[in-house]
């Protein structure tokens, strides 16, 4: 993969977590202002807000998943095939205590970390490029849900 388009990857996959560059020079496709990426829009949630049912789900639940996902992928960048997964347990959060909230909001922090350094250490193949994009696919889906959501928790 060329130097300019692994740039554009990682671009896209940290605007969609950690939103727009600050000082913020427009966006690419998040809302424009700071903290607009899944970190900030999740990281000033109480655990309790993070635990409201909306439509039978929580945004602790939409952001575990998207930590799985992650998790997912890199084991794929790390291994060459996938791990076994179990989608359906990816969504058993209910409710989380503030430990709980914390464990989740790092550990997704941590599989963005390692994604980023994989996309620079990766020999790319269209597999691998498949697996990364869809990746920033789905967690570009999520922070749109997770907004949708957290517009019904704070009403």
């Amino acid at each position: 993969m060329s130097e300019a388009l692994r740039n554009s990857v990682k671009t896209m996959v940290r605007e969609t977590f950690e939103g727009p560059p600050v000082p913020i020079k427009g966006s690419w496709f998040t809302n424009s202002e700071p903290n607009s990426g899944i970190f900030g829009v999740t990281g000033g949630l109480s655990c309790d807000e993070a635990s409201l049912s909306v439509h039978g789900t929580t945004l602790a639940a939409h952001t575990d998943h998207v930590r799985y996902h992650m998790w997912g992928t890199n084991e794929i960048l790390k291994n060459g095939k996938q791990p076994e997964m179990d989608w359906g347990k990816s969504w058993d959060i209910h409710s989380v205590d503030e430990q709980q909230w914390n464990r989740i909001q790092e550990g997704l922090r941590n599989e963005y970390l390692t994604l980023l350094e994989w996309i620079d250490a990766i020999e790319w193949n269209e597999l691998l490029a498949n697996e990364v994009l869809s990746s920033l696919a789905h967690s570009s889906y999520h922070l749109g849900a997770i907004r949708q959501i957290l517009k019904a928790v704070k009403e």
